[in-house]
């Protein structure tokens, strides 16, 4: 009985190209199947299901048979048959630790009276699962992530697609919005994500990632291929409009006309393959503000005022580009911002000028009230580019010696008028402190500097932080939404807890 175990594991794993190993451990569960099965049927009064784990000798092809018991938490001591309560783990001669095994040896089974039908299925669905996982390392070896296959079938919405010898699944939510897929239809899709399931592996499909555009610009642009060409990048709104971001590696390539191709020929492939989707090619720059400029043509900016802190970017156009600018439902300047990577306002030269006066007010009030000059002085300070009273106190004094409007007498009161402000500005923040809480100072998560901005603001108590919105907690302080949200429920802990 040995020899034929031996054979038989030997020709499948030839038939079904599987390791010997694979096919020793299906034979194994088929076993371990039988056993628990005859088992069963023999002891119909004891109810539940016994575990069986069977060993076969990989040179003789003889087997043992053990029944298994783990231990488990005294509360979790459902199936008396196959667990052991860690409190009794002593009475039966194994550790008092969760998930140690006692093992006893049993009757087995022989091989020729078990069930050939469980046997078999085990075994053949082992192999099977075992043929599947090869043929997908392979296919992920190859990092193949453009994947050509059929539609096999549609299944509540998403689509089977056959690639080879796998099947893949098109999900409803990674299709192309009004496309049509039917049963056979040819389709091109990028690799998404492997799923692990109970049923084995799963290739998730996507046709709505920017990824997908620059894998289809690589089929159809040699140039890509060998490395004279580069997308930098691409933002989607999948079916209806396109944003890619290319770079020429080589100083003698255009890569927008080598993306387009003669007549369009390289890009209406694409367009084609991505259900008539519209393509804009955009020319990457390393400098963002020109990046920005190219993203949003096919309108014309005027200036770019760029806000590092935030960043954003206020984009200015004429008043008869600024439909162009926006795009339909904001589509362009939405796809423009997402292929960036910055937050774009855009405003008319009219809304930009207006912008520009109130806060230029705004920082001639802040010089007015804190170094106590008058408003000529303080235009003088906004127009040289000043923003705040560090910038007056701290700036080089051979900076400031350069502004046409001022001596060196004035620089120097300018100087220690900013410096003065400062210091009562933070003794009066260290007096606001010192009317803070103990239970707010103390609160998890609260720093100094937190808890300077907090009083600043008038939240002295854990109540006042416990009462405050999130988009109110970020105002004052800067933090994230995230971190925001984190520390005011931490203020109202107590709350649920009275």
């Amino acid at each position: 009985m040995s020899r034929e175990i031996l054979l038989l594991v030997d020709a499948l794993a030839r038939e079904k190209n599987v390791g010997r190993e694979i096919v020793f451990g299906a034979l194994e569960l088929a076993l371990a199947s039988a056993t628990k099965k005859k088992y069963s049927q023999d002891h119909k009064d004891h109810g539940d299901d016994i575990d069986v784990r069977v060993q076969i000798d990989r040179a003789t092809g003889q087997y043992v048979t053990f029944r298994r018991w783990v231990v488990v938490e005294d509360n979790d001591h459902e199936f008396p048959s196959r667990e052991i309560a860690i409190t009794d783990a002593a009475d039966h001669g194994v550790e008092a630790i969760v998930g140690a095994v006692k093992e006893e040896p049993m009757d087995a089974v022989e091989f020729g009276r078990i069930g050939a039908q469980t046997a078999k299925q085990v075994i053949l669905q082992r192999i099977r699962d075992a043929e599947r996982e090869q043929i997908l390392n392979d296919f992920l070896e190859r990092r193949e992530y453009l994947v050509n296959g059929t539609i096999k079938r549609i299944e509540r919405g998403n689509a089977i697609v056959e690639c080879g010898k796998l099947e893949a699944l098109l999900p409803r939510d990674q299709m192309i919005p009004k496309e049509n897929l039917r049963n056979g239809d040819r389709v091109r899709a990028f690799l998404l994500r492997v799923d692990r399931t109970g049923r084995g592996p799963q290739l998730i499909l996507s046709r709505t990632t920017p990824l997908l555009v620059g894998k289809l610009f690589a089929l159809e642009v040699p140039e890509i291929e060998e490395g004279l060409l580069e997308i930098k990048g691409c933002a989607r709104d999948p079916g209806s409009r396109a944003k890619v971001a290319v770079k020429a590696n080589d100083p003698r390539i255009d890569p927008q006309g080598t993306c387009i191709g003669m007549r369009g020929s390289r890009v209406q492939a694409v367009t084609s393959e991505l259900a008539g989707e519209r393509l804009d090619i955009v020319l990457w720059s390393n400098d963002p503000a020109q990046y920005v400029i190219n993203a949003l043509s096919p309108a014309e900016v005027v200036r770019i005022m760029i806000d590092e802190d935030n960043h954003a970017m206020d984009v200015v156009v004429e008043d008869d580009q600024l439909a162009l600018a926006i795009g339909r439902g904001g589509q362009n300047v939405r796809l423009a911002g997402e292929l960036t990577g910055w937050v774009l306002n855009i405003m008319t030269v009219a809304e930009a000028a207006e912008k520009n006066e109130a806060e230029d007010a705004e920082l001639r009030k802040l010089f007015i009230e804190g170094l106590e000059v008058d408003e000529t002085t303080a235009s003088v300070l906004v127009r040289e580019g000043f923003t705040t009273l560090e910038e007056v106190a701290y700036v080089p004094l051979a900076e400031m010696l350069e502004i046409a409007d001022f001596t060196e007498e004035t620089v120097n009161d300018l100087r220690n008028r900013a410096r003065n402000a400062l210091l009562n500005q933070a003794i009066a923040s260290e007096e606001k402190v010192e009317t803070v809480s103990e239970e707010l100072k103390n609160l998890e998560g609260i720093d100094a500097e937190i808890l300077r901005k907090l009083a600043e603001n008038g939240i002295v108590s854990r109540d006042d932080l416990a009462d405050l919105a999130i988009d109110d907690l970020v105002d004052m302080t800067g933090m994230d939404a995230e971190a925001a949200s984190v520390l005011i429920l931490k203020a109202r802990e107590h709350w649920f807890d009275q």
